[in-house]
């Protein structure tokens, strides 16, 4: 997998109090972007969904297309 430089700018006394801190920021920082970008990608399929299913909702229940399947027998 190739990766991508995506930088961002931080006031100077965040980057003086990141430094103090003994933490990987690069990798808890891409897996803070990788875990939101998951969750909003995941938020906008749902909507989809969501949309679909209304467009496809009908007037008529799944009670009432089997009563009318019965009846017909």
């Amino acid at each position: 997998m190739t990766k991508s430089v995506y930088s961002i700018r931080i006031s100077e006394e965040t980057k003086k109090m990141m430094e103090s801190i003994d933490l990987n920021w690069q990798e808890e920082l891409r897996k803070i972007v990788e875990n939101k970008v998951k969750e909003e990608y995941k938020k906008r399929l749902l909507n989809r969904a969501k949309g679909l299913r209304e467009k496809m909702r009908t007037s008529i229940t799944a009670a009432e297309l089997i009563r009318e399947d019965r009846d017909e027998r």
